[in-house]
């Protein structure tokens, strides 16, 4: 008679019995004799610091200057090395290949924006939504029959899973990439790709009664022009889209400020809240329940408001409304409880993917101080929690991700760089120091990771790409179309930016989309297509790399354009028909414009960044290699990305899947 073990129909969690399974399975597997295919683990426990945009350079000049002293040590007992990425080393693209051990055409992530060909309209790449359908009208409400669904658009199996399948218990903090996250027993907190209440990847909102402020949408957020009206200001904060409404509408909250006529403070009622603060001061989180459906449905997210200006004016920045972990509208982890948990025994905290405000700093809305207060209270959040989970780390496989570094060497890098158009002196002297701050944090989390190591425990950090300086930015469309293979339908002036508005495609042979992304305006992929396959588009792309690679900078005679490569040169992977058909990688200190992510049209090629998003690393790659540190000998002098999944598995005697193009580096 033929066994089956199948223990956890009888109450028993898979995990455990895998886990159980594991060992077992080197002595005889579970009653049929054969091996589960695990080898002997190297290892019982893996901590995994993830780190993103680490810099060698940087870690190597704070070594010296004694400000890393954990990371030193672990330099000195383990190992350091550069860490090749990947081509385009943005962030997305990159922690795909770490997750899923493969190259982007094995995961299907290229860029953070993508694109329908069919209909030519852009999306965000980590997820996409497919909205509710089978409405059925009710007055000036439609109720849907099916509800909507979001997807995640990362595709393969992640390295977390296959530990899982081998009974390796799993904690998987904030990796990118990961919402919603994937299906899974391990313990999961969605991490960069996780929206805010609006939908987007954080959208604040700034209350003003400055008259040389008009309500408008900037990049990042919405600027609201208030009247102040006998120390009164009727606000309104905006929330998710409300499906239920047979208009399509933003649902919201109105809620009213209260000016002390004799001092700097405020109070604020929104809701059944109030809450009172002085001028310059943060407050807590503030739990807001946007209504849906009367009776029936509301969403709740959280806040928090700055009360930026009481006296002489008036300036409330209200931060993007993050999904409430207490009660996620979206899935934000799994198990669906863990997020719930968090906020009992830590209390509420930051969900939405890109923490840092930077839009709020760029648009002006908030001044260099107070990012930087913003950003330490996120850097200090993360490290309270990087404790908790440290704390109850037991055994199996722990990753940790922090963002600051990669978020403050964008819009600090300024502060470092004295040929960059918004370096100031005053500037580096005020904010020089909060770079190396930010690594000396880092470093103390390395020193508490070490401590929970023994000798049956692998530690690694690692990141994900490097940085350097972002000072030119070109506009790709543009010289496109000035050199013939973009056409437009509009003569006239052009300059602001669109997504690829009043394009002719009938006469348009190549365009650019997102930072890194070129492609061609295929005939039979494009809704207009006009680009043959075979010969004709092979040639025009050799066309193009050869152009682009000779562009000059009219200012210093420097190559703009280090390298263009042909994605079906570069990847492999059963995705590789999403890809870019060529990917554009930048010179050092240069890089895609704003308006070519956008897909604008201005008139200059070239022009200075004078924004404060001052760092970057959307260059070849080879300029910006990430940082790997280990507390175990690193066995290759090249290291790369796509190695560490499969160094993770058989650190723990997972056999490695054929999918992971990758290395074991021990």
């Amino acid at each position: 008679m033929k066994t089956t073990c199948q223990p956890w129909k009888h109450g028993v969690s898979r995990r455990r019995f895998l886990q159980a399974a594991g060992t077992a399975a080197l002595a005889g597997g579970c009653g049929s004799g054969r091996p589960s295919g695990r080898s002997e683990s190297l290892f019982t426990r893996m901590i995994v610091l993830g780190v993103d945009g680490m810099d060698p350079k940087l870690i190597e000049q704070f070594v010296g200057e004694g400000r890393m002293p954990n990371c030193r040590r672990l330099m000195q007992e383990g190992s350091f090395q550069r860490l090749g990425t990947i081509a385009p080393p943005q962030s997305p693209v990159a922690w795909s290949s770490f997750i899923s051990g493969t190259n982007p055409g094995g995961h299907g992530i290229f860029d953070f924006i993508a694109r329908d060909p069919k209909t030519m309209l852009p999306f965000h790449s980590i997820a996409q939504t497919e909205p509710a359908s089978g409405m059925v009208p009710l007055g000036r409400w439609q109720i849907p029959l099916s509800p909507g669904r979001i997807t995640n658009r990362r595709r393969g199996e992640t390295v977390w899973v296959h530990l899982e399948q081998h009974g390796i218990p799993c904690t998987v903090f904030r990796v990118p990439v990961n919402f919603p996250p994937s299906e899974s027993e391990a313990t999961t907190l969605s991490g960069m790709g996780t929206p805010d209440l609006q939908g987007g990847y954080g959208s604040f909102t700034y209350f003003t009664d400055d008259p040389a402020r008009r309500s408008r949408d900037v990049s990042g957020g919405r600027i609201e022009h208030v009247t102040v009206n006998t120390h009164v200001v009727e606000c309104s904060l905006k929330g998710p889209q409300n499906g239920f409404l047979a208009e399509t509408t933003r649902s919201d909250i109105p809620f009213r400020v209260y000016l002390d006529p004799q001092r700097p403070l405020a109070k604020i009622v929104i809701a059944d809240t109030e809450l009172v603060l002085r001028e310059g001061e943060w407050s807590d989180w503030v739990v807001v329940k946007f209504p849906m459906l009367p009776y029936v449905a509301d969403v709740s997210g959280i806040c928090r408001f700055f009360l930026k200006q009481a006296a002489d004016g008036f300036g409330l920045y209200v931060s993007p409304v993050n999904i409430d972990p207490a009660d996620p509208s979206l899935p934000i982890s799994t198990p669906p409880d863990y997020a719930k948990r968090l906020v009992r025994e830590m209390g509420y905290f930051y969900t939405q993917g890109m923490i840092e405000d930077t839009s709020a700093l760029s648009a002006g809305v908030l001044s260099d101080d107070e990012y930087r207060e913003q950003s330490t209270y996120v850097i200090d959040e993360r490290m309270r929690f990087f404790e908790h989970e440290l704390e109850r780390f037991e055994d199996g496989f722990l990753f940790y991700y922090f963002s600051s570094l990669d978020l403050n060497s964008h819009v600090f890098w300024r502060t470092r760089d004295r040929e960059h158009p918004a370096y100031s002196e005053q500037l580096a002297a005020a904010h020089g120091d909060f770079i190396p701050e930010l690594y000396a944090k880092i470093d103390r989390a390395i020193g508490q990771a070490m401590e929970r190591a023994d000798e049956r425990t692998l530690l690694l950090v690692m990141s994900d790409h490097g940085f350097t300086s972002f000072r030119r930015q070109f506009n790709l469309n543009s010289w496109l179309m000035d050199n013939g293979y973009v056409r437009s339908k509009n003569r006239g002036p052009r300059g602001e930016a669109s997504y690829l508005l009043d394009v002719d495609w009938r006469g348009t042979r190549a365009y650019g989309l997102g930072i890194n992304g070129l492609y061609l305006n295929r005939e039979g992929r494009e809704a207009d297509g006009i680009v043959a396959p075979g010969r004709p588009a092979d040639e025009l792309m050799q066309e193009l790399i050869t152009r682009l690679k000779e562009v000059r900078d009219p200012e210093n005679g420097q190559q703009v354009i280090a390298d263009v490569s042909r994605a079906d040169e570069i990847y492999e992977g059963p995705y590789l028909e999403d890809a870019p058909d060529l990917i554009v990688s930048y010179n050092d200190t240069y890089r895609a414009s704003w308006d070519t992510v956008l897909g604008g049209f201005p008139k200059e090629h070239l022009l200075d960044n004078t924004d404060a998003w001052s760092g970057d690393h959307c260059v070849d790659p080879r300029i910006v290699p990430g940082v790997l540190l280990s507390n175990r000998p690193i066995r290759h002098n090249d290291p790369d990305l796509t190695d560490l999944a499969p160094t993770i598995l058989s650190a723990f005697g997972v056999p490695v899947p054929a999918a992971m193009t990758g290395r074991n580096l021990l």
